[in-house]
């Protein structure tokens, strides 16, 4: 399912998109449009990209594990793709992701959604054993 997502509804509402703004405000202007976002998201995502290898470098120096900065900078990859892959639906898209509260939100999302998991599916063995020696016998 995901693979229809991506390589058949995502460039169907890309053409239709393209389609009606260009029919709007003229191909030639569609096409700076997309140009322009696709610029302003890569400095965009180049400030924040550079804040987080900062942010991340701070936590390690601290002794914590940056999960949190981790899954940002994992936000700001996929938004970085987003944004360089031409259209108005992943230019949504990936400026959405830039924005730090949706990042916060997704993973709150992300969060709650593997502790569900986790719950659900315990792994738990009880048993005892034995240890031995090299030829089968008792230590």
């Amino acid at each position: 399912m995901p693979f229809f997502i991506i390589f058949v509804i995502i460039p169907l509402i890309e053409v239709a998109l393209f389609a009606e703004i260009g029919g709007k405000i003229g191909a030639a202007y569609t096409l700076v449009l997309c140009v322009m976002t696709a610029a302003a998201g890569g400095i965009i995502l180049r400030y924040q990209g550079i804040r987080t290898i900062f942010d991340v470098r701070t936590a390690l120096d601290r002794g914590q594990m940056p999960v949190q900065t981790l899954f940002d900078g994992l936000c700001l990859t996929v938004a970085g793709v987003l944004l360089i892959t031409p259209g108005f639906f992943t230019d949504a898209l990936g400026f959405a992701l830039v924005i730090p509260p949706i990042r916060a939100w997704l993973r709150h999302c992300l969060i709650r959604r593997l502790d569900l998991r986790v719950q659900e599916e315990p792994d738990i063995l009880e048993g005892d054993f034995e240890r031995l020696d090299d030829d089968g016998r008792n230590n």
